[in-house]
């Protein structure tokens, strides 16, 4: 087993897993959640879910890898044996999602090279879904490779599994101690610009009007513990995968403050950004910013560069640097996320961090390129909702469920990180993962359920939601319960000892 790798400096983690945390959807999901609940009143609720789902799981996820120093299967299995099939659903979850978040970067990379004289035309819609994607005009159709996305997203493999190579300090932590603050500067730009833009104004006051009739709303207070559990990479693997690596002696409570009022920080960044720019296209086409308002991938590939053809001027700067910005925040997640289960393989398998890479890179890149055929959207677009509400929601109820009602585990997890912390958990820590956290999880996992039972997401057909999303997820446990099955190297064994005791 090569010795465990560590991060250069309490710096570097921190910018590691920010970079984790900041992704597309801090850029195109934040602004539009939280417009539709409530604007300004948002903000109450998306709080109050920092802290008391984001914080004191991001403390729960950063002890459990801080102190069993292991991916997450091992970690897991560390604390408690039972656990380890949970490690194991979490990192193929992991997997899962990396496998079409590489296609997604590729995508933003083709946008930034075509934002050189505007490439998309006066029709980006048709642009993106029939030129670059040439989409099958049937769900479910698998189609050929597009050629065209195929490269790209071998390019971003290449350029990840390179990273990866490297390790932890000369690798993952060097690239986002470049990456995310070169992120931050450009989206500033950004930002700065889009606020100079007729309309801006019309669309910060969208965007920041308080309805408080919605407050009392619960679907308002679940959209808040929505957005903040998506956003913050926890429940599935990577952040006791990245904890795993800090010195025995680390700060985890305050690195998980600064960890999510990093994010949320770099959220409202992005919803001021986002909302400038899109009451200057309401107040260019004359309509309201109701009117124009859109999320995800609609928004990053269609709405903005119609956004940036208006422009009044350097419409190919802007465009190069919101597509960048996209490229940079999904490279650093991307890169987090095949981090979990090259450190799960390497462990159990008992194998060079060289040979994980390899295997588990070629398996992912060759998966990937479903999502680069014909059919890809649709197959990403089902995936995508699956795997999230059922796969990471699901994952991080039984996470704490398991951990705080049945292995009681948090009086041990919080006597560690108060031993090597300068700011003390208490009570309050333990009564939101064991009462408050269970309880809005396993709400949005019900309500998930009753909604997908009375409709099929996005109307799609029966067969593509069941081989696609059902299908996944179900696959995602069954072979994270056989993984665990497979008994550890004995070394694991001495090394736990000598690790925990």
């Amino acid at each position: 087993m090569e010795q465990r790798q560590q991060w250069g400096s309490r710096y570097g983690f921190i910018m590691a897993a920010v970079g984790s945390a900041v992704g597309l959807g801090n850029i195109w999901r934040f602004p539009a959640v939280a417009y539709e609940n409530g604007g300004g009143a948002f903000f109450l609720p998306y709080l109050f879910a920092i802290l008391t789902a984001g914080i004191p799981i991001l403390i729960l996820e950063f002890t459990i890898g801080q102190k069993f120093r292991g991916s997450a299967p091992l970690s897991l299995f560390r604390l408690n044996k039972k656990a380890e099939w949970l490690g194991w659903w979490q990192l193929l979850i992991a997997f899962v999602i990396c496998t079409y978040y590489s296609v997604i970067v590729a995508w933003a990379i083709k946008f930034t090279i075509y934002s050189f004289g505007t490439q998309w035309g006066s029709n980006p819609e048709s642009f993106f879904f029939n030129d670059v994607l040439k989409r099958a005009d049937t769900a479910g159709t698998i189609g050929g490779l597009v050629p065209g996305i195929v490269i790209p997203v071998l390019f971003v493999w290449v350029v990840a599994l390179f990273v990866l190579y490297r390790g932890v300090s000369k690798g993952i932590e060097k690239l986002n101690r470049i990456f995310l603050p070169v992120l931050i500067v450009m989206f500033l730009v950004i930002v700065i610009r889009a606020l100079t833009l007729d309309g801006a104004a019309q669309g910060l006051n969208a965007f920041f009007k308080p309805n408080w009739d919605m407050i009392l709303d619960g679907k308002v207070w679940i959209a808040a513990y929505g957005q903040i559990f998506f956003s913050l990479s926890i429940g599935f693997a990577i952040m006791i995968t990245y904890s795993s690596y800090l010195p025995k002696k680390s700060d985890i409570n305050n690195n998980a403050f600064i960890t999510a009022f990093a994010n949320s920080g770099f959220e409202l960044l992005a919803g001021i950004g986002v909302f400038a720019a899109l009451g200057f296209m309401a107040n260019q086409q004359g309509v309201e910013v109701q009117d124009v308002v859109s999320s995800g991938i609609g928004l990053a590939f269609v709405v903005f560069p119609s956004i940036i053809n208006e422009f009044p001027g350097m419409n190919g700067l802007f465009g190069v640097l919101f597509f960048l910005s996209l490229v940079f925040a999904g490279l650093t997640s991307m890169i987090s996320i095949v981090e979990t289960f090259i450190a799960g393989v390497q462990e159990k398998f008992n194998v060079s961090r060289t040979k994980a890479v390899l295997t588990s890179g070629i398996a992912a890149t060759v998966i990937s390129l479903l999502f680069a055929t014909n059919g890809g959207l649709y197959l990403l677009d089902v995936v995508d909702y699956f795997i999230n509400n059922f796969g990471i929601v699901t994952a991080g109820f039984v996470e704490v469920i398991l951990i705080a009602w049945f292995f009681r585990g948090l009086n041990g997890l919080q006597s560690h990180t108060n031993a090597i912390s300068d700011l003390r958990i208490g009570a309050w820590w333990k009564f939101c993962l064991s009462v408050i956290t269970p309880i809005v999880l396993g709400y949005m996992m019900f309500d998930n359920i009753r909604q997908n039972l009375r409709e099929n997401y996005g109307g799609y057909p029966t067969e593509l939601i069941l081989t696609a999303g059902v299908l996944v997820v179900v696959l995602s446990i069954i072979i994270g319960v056989l993984l665990s099955r497979k008994k550890w190297n004995a070394n694991i064994a001495l090394e736990r000892n000598k690790e925990v005791a």
